[in-house]
Protein backbone atom coordinates (compact mmCIF):
# COMPACT_ATOMS: atom_id res chain seq x y z
CA UNK A 1 0.00 0.00 0.00
CA UNK A 2 2.95 2.34 -0.42
CA UNK A 3 3.72 2.65 3.31
CA UNK A 4 7.42 2.91 4.15
CA UNK A 5 6.86 1.77 7.75
CA UNK A 6 7.55 -1.94 8.24
CA UNK A 7 4.30 -3.69 9.21
CA UNK A 8 4.10 -4.83 12.82
CA UNK A 9 1.97 -7.72 11.59
CA UNK A 10 1.30 -8.86 8.04
CA UNK A 11 -0.62 -11.75 6.51
CA UNK A 12 -2.73 -12.43 3.46
CA UNK A 13 -5.81 -10.87 5.04
CA UNK A 14 -4.54 -8.40 7.64
CA UNK A 15 -1.84 -5.82 8.12
CA UNK A 16 -0.96 -3.72 11.16
CA UNK A 17 1.36 -0.73 11.41
CA UNK A 18 2.76 0.58 14.69
CA UNK A 19 3.05 4.33 14.34
CA UNK A 20 1.26 7.67 14.45
CA UNK A 21 -2.06 7.44 12.62
CA UNK A 22 -1.70 10.66 10.64
CA UNK A 23 1.85 9.87 9.59
CA UNK A 24 0.99 6.39 8.34
CA UNK A 25 -2.22 7.55 6.66
CA UNK A 26 -0.28 10.13 4.66
CA UNK A 27 1.79 7.30 3.13
CA UNK A 28 -1.08 4.98 2.24
CA UNK A 29 -2.17 4.48 -1.33
CA UNK A 30 -5.13 6.50 -2.62
CA UNK A 31 -8.34 4.46 -2.90
CA UNK A 32 -6.83 1.40 -1.26
CA UNK A 33 -9.61 0.60 1.25
CA UNK A 34 -13.37 0.17 1.04
CA UNK A 35 -14.33 1.55 4.44
CA UNK A 36 -12.84 3.21 7.51
CA UNK A 37 -14.18 2.39 10.98
CA UNK A 38 -12.28 4.63 13.38
CA UNK A 39 -12.32 4.88 17.16
CA UNK A 40 -9.96 7.78 17.88
CA UNK A 41 -9.23 9.17 21.35
CA UNK A 42 -12.18 11.40 22.23
CA UNK A 43 -10.24 14.02 24.23
CA UNK A 44 -13.44 14.26 26.25
CA UNK A 45 -14.38 13.40 29.81
CA UNK A 46 -15.07 16.91 31.08
CA UNK A 47 -16.60 20.30 30.43
CA UNK A 48 -13.49 22.47 30.60
CA UNK A 49 -9.91 22.22 29.33
CA UNK A 50 -8.56 21.15 32.71
CA UNK A 51 -10.93 18.18 32.79
CA UNK A 52 -10.08 17.06 29.27
CA UNK A 53 -6.34 17.16 29.78
CA UNK A 54 -6.57 14.87 32.82
CA UNK A 55 -5.28 11.30 32.59
CA UNK A 56 -7.51 8.68 30.98
CA UNK A 57 -7.69 6.83 34.29
CA UNK A 58 -9.10 9.95 35.94
CA UNK A 59 -11.61 10.58 33.14
CA UNK A 60 -12.77 7.05 32.40
CA UNK A 61 -12.00 3.80 34.25
CA UNK A 62 -8.93 2.28 35.86
CA UNK A 63 -9.59 -1.46 35.87
CA UNK A 64 -11.57 -4.28 34.31
CA UNK A 65 -14.95 -4.57 36.03
CA UNK A 66 -14.86 -8.38 36.18
CA UNK A 67 -11.25 -9.28 36.91
CA UNK A 68 -10.21 -6.07 38.64
CA UNK A 69 -7.06 -6.07 36.52
CA UNK A 70 -5.61 -2.60 36.00
CA UNK A 71 -6.12 -1.33 32.46
CA UNK A 72 -3.15 0.49 30.90
CA UNK A 73 -3.52 4.12 29.86
CA UNK A 74 -3.55 5.12 26.20
CA UNK A 75 -2.09 8.18 24.49
CA UNK A 76 -3.58 11.06 22.50
CA UNK A 77 -6.59 11.83 24.68
CA UNK A 78 -5.54 15.25 26.04
CA UNK A 79 -6.04 17.64 23.10
CA UNK A 80 -7.88 20.87 23.77
CA UNK A 81 -11.02 21.63 21.78
CA UNK A 82 -9.47 23.54 18.89
CA UNK A 83 -6.57 21.13 18.64
CA UNK A 84 -8.95 18.18 18.50
CA UNK A 85 -11.00 19.80 15.74
CA UNK A 86 -7.97 20.56 13.57
CA UNK A 87 -6.38 17.16 14.17
CA UNK A 88 -9.64 15.37 13.36
CA UNK A 89 -9.94 17.27 10.09
CA UNK A 90 -6.36 16.39 9.14
CA UNK A 91 -6.64 12.65 9.62
CA UNK A 92 -10.16 12.50 8.17
CA UNK A 93 -8.90 14.24 5.03
CA UNK A 94 -6.36 11.46 4.59
CA UNK A 95 -8.96 8.81 5.42
CA UNK A 96 -11.20 10.10 2.63
CA UNK A 97 -8.32 10.04 0.14
CA UNK A 98 -7.47 6.45 1.04
CA UNK A 99 -11.10 5.31 0.77
CA UNK A 100 -12.44 4.38 -2.64
CA UNK A 101 -15.02 6.74 -4.19
CA UNK A 102 -18.40 5.84 -2.74
CA UNK A 103 -16.80 4.22 0.31
CA UNK A 104 -17.71 4.97 3.92
CA UNK A 105 -15.70 6.69 6.64
CA UNK A 106 -17.23 6.28 10.11
CA UNK A 107 -15.95 7.74 13.39
CA UNK A 108 -16.88 6.90 16.98
CA UNK A 109 -17.41 9.81 19.37
CA UNK A 110 -19.33 10.82 22.50
CA UNK A 111 -21.93 13.53 23.09
CA UNK A 112 -19.37 16.18 24.01
CA UNK A 113 -17.40 15.83 20.78
CA UNK A 114 -20.33 15.01 18.50
CA UNK A 115 -20.63 18.58 17.06
CA UNK A 116 -16.87 18.76 16.50
CA UNK A 117 -16.71 15.42 14.71
CA UNK A 118 -19.66 16.19 12.44
CA UNK A 119 -17.92 19.46 11.50
CA UNK A 120 -14.59 17.69 10.91
CA UNK A 121 -16.19 15.07 8.68
CA UNK A 122 -17.56 17.82 6.46
CA UNK A 123 -14.40 19.95 6.61
CA UNK A 124 -12.40 16.94 5.41
CA UNK A 125 -14.52 16.82 2.25
CA UNK A 126 -16.69 13.83 3.07
CA UNK A 127 -20.41 13.85 2.36
CA UNK A 128 -21.95 13.70 5.84
CA UNK A 129 -24.60 10.97 5.82
CA UNK A 130 -25.76 10.68 9.42
CA UNK A 131 -25.16 9.52 12.98
CA UNK A 132 -25.56 5.97 14.27
CA UNK A 133 -26.43 5.67 17.97
CA UNK A 134 -24.97 2.99 20.20
CA UNK A 135 -26.93 2.67 23.46
CA UNK A 136 -25.11 0.97 26.34
CA UNK A 137 -27.65 -0.36 28.87
CA UNK A 138 -24.83 -0.98 31.36
CA UNK A 139 -23.43 2.53 30.95
CA UNK A 140 -22.77 4.88 33.85
CA UNK A 141 -25.79 6.61 35.39
CA UNK A 142 -26.00 9.67 37.66
CA UNK A 143 -29.00 10.26 39.91
CA UNK A 144 -31.23 13.18 38.96
CA UNK A 145 -29.98 13.37 35.36
CA UNK A 146 -30.64 11.81 32.00
CA UNK A 147 -28.29 8.88 31.49
CA UNK A 148 -25.36 9.64 29.18
CA UNK A 149 -25.11 6.02 28.11
CA UNK A 150 -24.87 6.54 24.35
CA UNK A 151 -21.92 6.78 22.02
CA UNK A 152 -22.19 7.73 18.38
CA UNK A 153 -20.81 6.78 14.98
CA UNK A 154 -20.64 9.76 12.64
CA UNK A 155 -20.46 8.58 9.06
CA UNK A 156 -19.93 10.03 5.64
CA UNK A 157 -18.95 8.91 2.16
CA UNK A 158 -16.23 9.72 -0.32
CA UNK A 159 -18.57 11.42 -2.75
CA UNK A 160 -21.82 9.84 -3.95
CA UNK A 161 -22.60 6.31 -2.79
CA UNK A 162 -24.61 4.11 -5.15
CA UNK A 163 -27.88 2.83 -3.71
CA UNK A 164 -26.91 -0.66 -4.85
CA UNK A 165 -23.51 -0.58 -3.13
CA UNK A 166 -24.69 -3.38 -0.82
CA UNK A 167 -27.68 -5.76 -1.05
CA UNK A 168 -28.71 -5.04 2.55
CA UNK A 169 -29.28 -2.18 5.00
CA UNK A 170 -27.40 -1.77 8.28
CA UNK A 171 -28.98 -0.61 11.52
CA UNK A 172 -28.91 3.03 12.59
CA UNK A 173 -29.28 2.19 16.28
CA UNK A 174 -27.70 -0.51 18.45
CA UNK A 175 -28.44 -1.59 22.03
CA UNK A 176 -25.40 -3.56 23.20
CA UNK A 177 -23.59 -3.60 26.53
CA UNK A 178 -19.98 -2.49 26.78
CA UNK A 179 -17.55 -5.40 27.21
CA UNK A 180 -17.15 -6.29 30.87
CA UNK A 181 -13.93 -8.15 30.31
CA UNK A 182 -11.50 -6.03 28.33
CA UNK A 183 -7.87 -5.09 27.87
CA UNK A 184 -8.39 -1.52 26.60
CA UNK A 185 -10.25 1.24 28.45
CA UNK A 186 -12.41 2.18 25.44
CA UNK A 187 -12.74 -1.30 23.91
CA UNK A 188 -15.85 -1.72 21.77
CA UNK A 189 -17.98 -4.92 21.72
CA UNK A 190 -17.24 -7.39 18.94
CA UNK A 191 -20.99 -7.87 18.39
CA UNK A 192 -21.32 -4.19 17.47
CA UNK A 193 -18.22 -4.10 15.29
CA UNK A 194 -19.13 -7.24 13.37
CA UNK A 195 -22.23 -5.51 12.09
CA UNK A 196 -20.49 -2.19 11.39
CA UNK A 197 -17.71 -3.69 9.25
CA UNK A 198 -20.39 -5.03 6.91
CA UNK A 199 -20.56 -1.51 5.46
CA UNK A 200 -17.59 -2.73 3.39
CA UNK A 201 -18.44 -5.31 0.71
CA UNK A 202 -17.58 -8.97 1.30
CA UNK A 203 -13.88 -9.41 0.65
CA UNK A 204 -13.35 -5.65 0.90
CA UNK A 205 -10.80 -3.91 3.10
CA UNK A 206 -11.60 -2.16 6.38
CA UNK A 207 -9.15 0.36 7.84
CA UNK A 208 -8.96 1.28 11.53
CA UNK A 209 -6.39 4.06 12.13
CA UNK A 210 -6.68 3.66 15.92
CA UNK A 211 -6.60 -0.10 16.35
CA UNK A 212 -6.35 -0.23 20.15
CA UNK A 213 -6.64 -3.88 21.16
CA UNK A 214 -7.67 -5.04 17.68
CA UNK A 215 -11.42 -5.56 18.05
CA UNK A 216 -12.27 -4.00 14.68
CA UNK A 217 -9.73 -6.24 12.98
CA UNK A 218 -11.12 -9.34 14.64
CA UNK A 219 -14.62 -8.32 13.57
CA UNK A 220 -13.54 -7.63 9.99
CA UNK A 221 -11.85 -11.01 9.62
CA UNK A 222 -14.83 -12.80 11.15
CA UNK A 223 -17.11 -11.15 8.58
CA UNK A 224 -14.95 -12.07 5.60
CA UNK A 225 -13.30 -8.67 5.15
CA UNK A 226 -9.64 -7.77 5.00
CA UNK A 227 -8.15 -5.46 7.59
CA UNK A 228 -5.54 -2.72 7.83
CA UNK A 229 -4.84 -1.24 11.26
CA UNK A 230 -2.65 1.47 12.73
CA UNK A 231 -1.76 1.67 16.43
CA UNK A 232 0.62 4.20 17.96
CA UNK A 233 1.32 2.33 21.21
CA UNK A 234 3.68 -0.66 20.90
CA UNK A 235 1.98 -2.33 23.88
CA UNK A 236 -1.42 -2.33 22.20
CA UNK A 237 0.08 -3.06 18.79
CA UNK A 238 1.44 -6.32 20.22
CA UNK A 239 -2.00 -7.19 21.61
CA UNK A 240 -3.64 -6.41 18.27
CA UNK A 241 -1.12 -8.56 16.40
CA UNK A 242 -1.90 -11.49 18.69
CA UNK A 243 -5.64 -10.93 18.26
CA UNK A 244 -5.34 -10.85 14.47
CA UNK A 245 -3.24 -13.99 14.38
CA UNK A 246 -5.75 -15.83 16.57
CA UNK A 247 -8.69 -14.60 14.50
CA UNK A 248 -7.09 -15.71 11.25
CA UNK A 249 -6.34 -19.12 12.70
CA UNK A 250 -9.93 -19.57 13.83
CA UNK A 251 -11.78 -18.10 10.86
CA UNK A 252 -9.65 -16.77 7.99
CA UNK A 253 -11.13 -14.13 5.74
CA UNK A 254 -12.44 -15.10 2.32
Amino acid sequence: MGVNVTPHYSSEHARLYCGDALGVLCEMETGSVDAVIADPPYSSGGMVRGDRTASVHTKYVQSDSITGTALPAFVGDTRDQRGYAYWSTLWLTQAMRITQPGGVVAVFTDWRQLPTVTDAVQAAGLVWRGVVAWCKPNGRRVQGRFANNNEYLVWGTHGPRPLNALPYTLNGHYVINTPRSRVHITQKPIELLRDLVRIAPPGGTVLDPFAGSGSTGVAALAEGRRFVGIEIDPYFAAITADQLAAAEHEQPAA
